[in-house]
């Protein structure tokens, strides 16, 4: 999956494909999110902390796999 460079201290890399988010940290470790909906995948790009809305949002809600 192609990945953007998002401008976040906490994440380095998304890409999102059909419900599939991945997610690239700085530490360079992916992980693959499923049956994310595309509404969350654009309010993670337009929130002013996407670290948090990581965490509050996604982080341990939905099936996850990872580090890829």
């Amino acid at each position: 999956m192609r990945r953007e460079s998002v401008s976040s201290r906490a994440i380095k890399t998304v890409g999102y494909r059909k419900g599939t988010l991945e997610i690239e940290f700085p530490d360079g470790d992916v992980y693959r999110y499923s049956r994310v909906p595309r509404f969350v995948f654009l309010q993670l790009l337009r929130a002013e902390s996407m670290g948090s809305l990581f965490n509050e949002r996604i982080r341990d809600r939905y099936r996850c796999e990872g580090p890829l």
